[in-house]
């Protein structure tokens, strides 16, 4: 970048590409990141230069590297890493079961990639998906028992089970913890 200006007016363009690359709202994007709906519009539209502390939000919230907003063109020789700490999590306490989304959020809806945890008797109990969708679960520590529709089985660490989720379907915990891989592919 020669100079602040280009900084400035090529930064909302690049909000903007990362929001609608991921099939984000405003106030979705306002929800992830702790700044307001009015305020993401305004830089996206260039009317209001973010603080930094605002800007770092909201590259964390659209899971873009800071630098890369601001380089001329991306290359397409990079990794994409999210840390331990920067993986979006889903606490679900009161049925004891932690969803780690690992896939992107613009796959949301299309192909997902999950990690769950349960605690013991811990379960996730789920409403019919999109007609045609399917699941496939790997048993990575512990016992799970799985139901979909009116099928139920047992599985222990190692098995993979590939089912219907356009019915009723349930993944719990049986006998101790246990931690589960989850892809969720729609139809």
């Amino acid at each position: 970048m020669n100079s602040d200006t280009q900084i400035l007016n090529l930064l909302p363009v690049r909000l903007k590409e990362a929001r609608r690359a991921q099939g984000l709202s405003l106030d979705a994007v306002a929800k992830l990141s702790g700044v307001s709906r009015s305020m993401v519009s305004q830089i996206e539209r260039g009317e209001s230069s973010p603080t930094i502390a605002t800007l770092w939000n909201l590259t964390r919230a659209l899971q873009v590297d800071f630098a890369g907003l601001l380089e001329e063109s991306a290359s397409k020789d990079r990794i994409e890493t999210l840390r331990d700490a920067q993986v979006p999590t889903i606490d679900n306490r009161g049925q004891g079961c932690r969803i780690r989304i690992l896939s992107p959020p613009e796959e949301a809806g299309k192909h997902e990639v999950y990690e769950l945890s349960f605690n013991d008797g811990g379960e996730l109990d789920s409403q019919p998906h999109k007609r045609g969708a399917r699941e496939q679960l790997t048993v990575i520590e512990g016992q799970v028992v799985l139901s979909s529709g009116q099928a139920s089985d047992i599985l222990n660490a190692g098995d993979t089970a590939r089912y219907a989720s356009d019915v009723t379907h349930c993944i719990r915990a049986e006998n101790g913890p246990a931690r589960v891989f989850l892809i969720v592919q729609d139809a």
